[in-house]
């Protein structure tokens, strides 16, 4: 039982572990490689002309999503913080 509170401890400092490491270097991966596939496929689409009406939905596509998600977050956050989930 003892091993355990000292686990969380431990955990609770904010250091990384080598599998945190490994983690954050597959998503950093992961993340070039959409960005250079949206510039690639960015580049491939330069015929295409898009109505002004698009630009609003494509904009609004964008925002809305991290909108939700920085929405939900912070509802995690505060709920954490409060005391709420236990």
């Amino acid at each position: 039982m003892n091993n355990d509170v000292d686990s969380d401890k431990s955990s609770a400092t904010g250091r990384l572990g080598p599998w945190g490491w490994f983690a954050l270097a597959v998503l950093a991966v992961f993340l070039v490689v959409a960005a250079w596939y949206g510039v690639y496929a960015w580049g491939r689409l330069g015929g295409v002309l898009i109505a002004p009406m698009g630009w609003v939905f494509l904009i609004a596509g964008i925002v809305v999503p991290f909108l939700v998600g920085a929405g939900l977050m912070a509802l995690l956050f505060y709920s954490s913080r409060s005391g709420h989930d236990i």
